[in-house]
């Protein structure tokens, strides 16, 4: 049973180390801190919210705080002395401001998606152990050069603001792996041709749904005319924590034909609720999430079933297809940004398709950062072998692959970017193996 404000305050609830509770609150509750031994996750977010209690250091075990969707202006400086905190969350607030020395120094995890910050300030860079750092759909116009600090900095989505450039020191941080820029005022030297044939939405029957992200649903339908099952994805209108849906729909259109990658068949016109929509190939029910996106705990990297194996012709399979689509992107200048074991369906033997581009970004190719960019992306494929080798099923028997791939991972994981190798040079090592 949800726990209640009147729940909160009868006691009914003491003892607990998780509470959660949107119910219109305006003022931050005095009985909460009546958790104060026990507390270490609150989320208040879907309330009106503008302010938190000085005193809210009381809550001395208080490692998660959520207040999405609340009417916050300024970042809470207060949160500073909250020395536990590991993970910070404001979406969809009305911040404009974010004080110095506002930021608690062990924070790993900070959400600040579709807010209306123009600076951030330069003790972010104090934040030596954060590894993940949402502000997409704000108004920033440059990044702190203190930023580069965070040195463990792995995840970074910083899309649908005003940047006018990508900084050469972000390009250089040893960790960064999955970063998403699109949707902001970067000149791009790109000629994409994204003329999809459109279709009115009426002309579809729309079955059950298969799937729904941050950026729209996906769904199974008849497309009347030609008699055949698609699939529909359907975009929201908003901002998501990884950009912009109408720049997915751009990249998704401008990603070319691989195999492993959804055919895209055309564009959806006259949606009821004027949604943007594309209609993909529907790819046969035998293939299923990968992985499970990271949890509160892992933070930046992927989860798994507790029964998930792969055999290591499988993790070669898959190795060798997403260094492939991956080389394949990256000739379109395209940046993925989600390289992940949960963005990739697999079937049979390993075979696998490649999707979800709601963190993806157009890049210049003729730019002199460009393989910068291209190296990022090659450590998150480290990553994500790297969890698919820990699904082997015999590690005995498979010593000297395990040692190949192991070797793979250490290259594509050096902390020097530019000594990396790229996609088409990771496919030239996978291939001799087996």
């Amino acid at each position: 049973m949800t726990p209640t404000l009147q729940d909160l305050k009868q006691g009914k609830l003491l003892g607990a180390k998780t509470l959660k509770l949107a119910c219109g609150l305006e003022n931050f509750p005095n009985e909460i801190f009546s958790l104060a031994d026990t507390l270490e996750v609150l989320d208040l977010s879907d309330n009106n919210l503008s302010e938190l209690p000085e005193n809210l250091s009381q809550l001395k075990h208080l490692k998660i705080i959520f207040f999405a969707r609340n009417k916050f202006t300024v970042f809470p400086k207060v949160l500073a002395s909250c020395k536990s905190l590991k993970m910070i969350g404001f979406k969809s607030n009305q911040i404009e401001t974010v004080p110095e020395n506002a930021f608690p120094k062990f924070m790993n995890w900070l959400i600040l998606t579709d807010n209306q910050i123009k600076v951030l300030p330069k003790s972010i860079g104090d934040c030596q152990l954060l590894q993940k750092f949402l502000i997409a759909g704000n108004q920033l116009s440059e990044l702190p050069i203190e930023l580069q600090k965070c040195t463990h900095l792995e995840l970074l989505r910083v899309a649908a603001n005003k940047l006018t450039s990508i900084p050469d020191w972000l390009l250089e941080m040893p960790k960064l792996s999955w970063l998403a820029f699109g949707g902001n005022n970067i000149p791009l030297n790109v000629n994409h041709s994204n003329r999809l044939a459109e279709y009115n939405y009426e002309d579809f029957d729309v079955k059950e749904i298969l799937g729904e992200g941050a950026s729209g649903i996906i769904s199974k339908a008849v497309w009347a005319s030609e008699n055949k099952p698609v699939a529909l994805k359907i975009f929201r209108g908003s901002v998501t924590s990884d950009g912009l849906p109408d720049d997915e729909m751009q990249v998704s259109m401008a990603a070319g034909n691989h195999k492993n990658l959804i055919p895209v068949l055309g564009k959806i016109k006259n949606h009821p609720e004027q949604r943007s929509g594309l209609i993909l190939q529907l790819i046969s029910p035998e293939y299923k999430n990968l992985g499970n996106p990271p949890s509160l705990d892992s933070c930046t990297r992927d989860t798994f079933d507790n029964n998930a194996t792969l055999s290591a012709t499988e993790i070669l399979n898959l190795a060798k297809s997403i260094a492939s689509v991956a080389a394949h992107l990256h000739l379109q200048g395209i940046n993925h940004g989600d390289l992940y074991a949960h963005n990739i369906l697999i079937g049979s033997e390993g075979k696998c398709v490649f999707s979800d581009f709601g963190a993806a970004s157009f890049y210049d190719k003729t730019a002199t950062h460009s393989k910068s960019i291209e190296k990022l992306e090659v450590r998150a494929y480290a990553c994500f072998l790297e969890d698919i080798l820990g699904l082997i099923t015999d590690r005995k028997g498979n010593s000297d692959f395990i040692n190949s791939i192991e070797k793979t991972i250490k290259a594509c994981k050096n902390p020097i970017v530019n000594l990396r190798p790229d996609f088409i040079e990771i496919s030239q090592i996978l291939n001799p193996l087996f």
